[in-house]
């Protein structure tokens, strides 16, 4: 590296100290007294960083591409970051620059605590009058395609019914459902779900009339 190539060179004190100086002080860091070492302590610090410049940085909120390019530029590196690797086996050049780094891993901060959740009563949406979705909205679990078909494949009729309406966008439904599980009564009457009507909306807005004829 640079430093390398001046140590080698034998270059004077002062160049090796303005050099060190321009990467600690000029990219916008904290700034640090390098003019108050001596020219000993100087020399000592270069050496320790002939190998590369130790550099920490926070992940998301860290050093920008400004500042990224600041330092390649000193350490006479290519702005892109990126380097030629060659073929092991044949000595070859890659056909293209290759970002050469540190790989690592961020474990994800799956909790039992943060999981944990249950609903009696909550938010709907306005438009499908459906439970809204998601702990963050104290929400309800989805029940989705496949889970209608689990239950249609084993006969569930009433709790099939019970899912799609009274626990879900039949507004009178869970209503009355609401009252009578106060009440101590468990029947329950289940009605016609928002989200027909949504569909039958839908529908009208292709120009094709629909019309609900009840008994």
């Amino acid at each position: 590296l640079k430093i390398g190539r001046m140590l080698e060179q034998q270059q004077a004190v002062a160049d090796l100290r303005s050099f060190v100086g321009r990467i600690y002080n000029d990219t916008g860091g904290q700034k640090e007294a390098i003019d108050s070492l001596t020219d000993v302590e100087v020399v000592a610090l270069a050496k320790n960083l002939k190998r590369g410049v130790p550099i920490a940085t926070p992940v998301f909120d860290g050093a920008s591409e400004k500042e990224i390019k600041r330092l390649l530029e000193l350490a006479d590196l290519p702005l892109s970051g990126q380097t030629q690797l060659f073929d092991g086996r044949t000595g070859e050049r890659f056909e293209r620059q290759v970002t050469v780094g540190y790989m690592y891993m961020l474990k994800l901060n799956h909790l039992v605590d943060d999981k944990m959740h249950a609903r009696s009563t909550g938010p709907y949406s306005l438009v499908t009058q459906q439970p809204l979705g998601g702990k963050a909205q104290f929400g309800g679990q989805r029940f989705g395609e496949m889970e209608v078909w689990a239950l249609e494949a084993y006969g569930a009729a009433y709790t099939l019914q019970e899912m799609l309406t009274v626990k879900s966008d039949d507004v009178n439904g869970r209503t009355k459902m609401y009252k009578n599980i106060v009440d101590g009564n468990h029947q329950m009457d289940a009605g016609m779900p928002e989200s027909f009507n949504v569909l039958v909306k839908e529908i009208r807005s292709l120009a094709i009339n629909v019309e609900l004829e009840q008994d």
